[in-house]
């Protein structure tokens, strides 16, 4: 839970209110495709959409680790996960700032797992093996990002700009 909740009055309707954090987890969960934002060893950003899971306070994600998300992960965890709409007259959008953990133990991987097909469907089942996902595509590194600061968008006839701080 968050440890603070605000609204920004520079970016918020007079009449808006903070978004409750219940609702923007919700959101999170029902979401189906996520932006990762990572930073390459250069300091450059690198951008790519995924598909995600939310559960146990923390929205996860996994990757083949000899992709360039894997590879820029290994040197700074610091990433960055939006979710939302491309529409400016309706929507709430997301963005989850945090630090990408690997998650390895192997009864937390299954129940991910099973996240994955109920979510997703069939084509995202993946087998559990020496601590990573096992698929079609081959072995994927499965990643938590625990909100440190999130921030939520509502757009439309209250423009209102949340930030929650964990």
């Amino acid at each position: 839970m968050p440890t603070e909740t605000a609204l920004d009055p520079r970016y918020s309707d007079p009449e808006a209110a903070a978004a409750n954090w219940s609702e923007a987890v919700a959101r999170l969960a029902a979401a189906e495709v996520f932006w990762l934002t990572t930073v390459r060893p250069d300091g450059r950003p690198h951008v790519t959409p995924l598909v995600a899971i939310w559960s146990d306070g923390a929205l996860h994600f996994c990757t083949g680790p000899d992709e360039r998300k894997a590879r820029n992960l290994a040197a700074n965890r610091r990433v960055a996960l939006t979710t939302g709409t491309n529409r400016l007259s309706e929507g709430f959008d997301l963005v989850v700032e945090g630090e990408a953990v690997q998650v390895t133990d192997e009864e937390r991987l299954r129940a991910l797992a099973d996240a994955y097909v109920e979510k997703y469907g069939e084509v995202w089942r993946f087998e559990v093996r020496d601590g990573a996902f096992v698929g079609d595509g081959g072995t994927a590194l499965v990643f938590a990002v625990a909100p440190r600061t999130a921030f939520g968008f509502a757009k439309g006839e209250r423009f209102g700009q949340t930030r929650w701080r964990f």
